[in-house]
């Protein structure tokens, strides 16, 4: 396990921007990482919800439910962060500009601050979010949200082997085809591209044309990536600040990712772009076939 130190509060920050990369797993998991030190084990002493319109309306009477209970563990799934309380679960999600904070509850309210949680050690979490296409619901069983979900893509369920059984009737491009969650989850644009140029794989390539010894290429590149990327405290795009207050350092090794018309720091030839789902993808002419 990756093990970061957290000495300061938690300043995760995503301002609202034009445009702007939503946080990928890595993002998600530092923050995880920042939050549970002063959260986990703690006592819900108020919940005051200013913004209930998110992207799914929270919960009705959350406060009422929340309060009292104590956080048992906290944990992530896909891009998802859950609050174990004592008779349920919080899922919370941060969307495209989402972030958590912890904070004094003195402290005044930010524009776009939407949720506070206060703790019975005297913090409170802050949930901000520009563009309200995150999520606090609460359920007593299990979310609805996580049941169609595929593996961890750092858990011992992902592997090659996976990808490749998946991948037989899908004639989708192999860039879109991994960041399904159905087929494994947390493998968004960022690091998509980034593994795929690791893997010498064409990201407009048709899934159901890759060999099997290519995707265990690829699983392993898309692991090795992650974990780079949460080892480093998430990817700085413009705005990304990790829970230590210090950004992430990841953007200085992207090889392909925002790097359009650039030449590839492996074999110098100019990198194109193209359109995926709406998104754009960067990739090596030569490198990537």
């Amino acid at each position: 396990m990756i093990h970061l130190c957290y000495s300061r509060f938690i300043t995760t920050v995503f301002n609202y921007l034009p445009i702007k990369p939503m946080p990928e797993l890595p993002e998600v998991e530092t923050t995880l990482r920042g939050i549970a030190p002063f959260v986990e084990g703690q006592n819900i002493t108020a919940l005051t919800v200013r913004q209930p319109s998110l992207r799914w309306p929270v919960t009705d009477n959350i406060q009422a439910i929340a309060r009292g209970q104590k956080i048992e563990q906290l944990s992530r799934r896909a891009k998802y962060i859950i609050l174990q309380l004592e008779s349920g679960s919080m899922l919370i999600h941060l969307g495209m500009s989402g972030s958590l904070r912890i904070s004094n509850p003195s402290e005044t309210w930010r524009k776009h601050d939407h949720i506070e949680m206060q703790l019975s050690n005297g913090r409170a979490l802050r949930y901000h979010d520009p563009r309200r296409f995150g999520c606090w619901l609460w359920s007593a069983e299990d979310h609805h949200q996580l049941k169609k979900l595929g593996p961890e893509p750092l858990s011992n369920n992902f592997d090659g082997d996976g990808l490749f059984q998946a991948s037989r009737n899908r004639k989708l491009a192999v860039k879109p085809f991994i960041m399904t969650n159905a087929v494994v989850v947390g493998v968004g644009n960022i690091y998509a591209t980034e593994a795929l140029f690791r893997s010498g794989i064409r990201p407009n390539r048709a899934a159901n044309k890759i060999s099997k010894q290519r995707y265990q290429i690829l699983s392993g590149n898309i692991k090795e990536i992650l974990a780079e990327a949460i080892k480093q405290g998430g990817t700085t795009l413009r705005d990304f600040v990790n829970s230590d207050g210090q950004p992430g350092y990841f953007q200085q090794s992207l090889d392909v990712y925002g790097r359009g018309g650039e030449p590839c720091k492996k074999c110098g030839t100019t990198l194109k772009e193209l359109k995926l789902g709406q998104r754009s993808s960067v990739y090596c002419p030569s490198c990537q076939t």
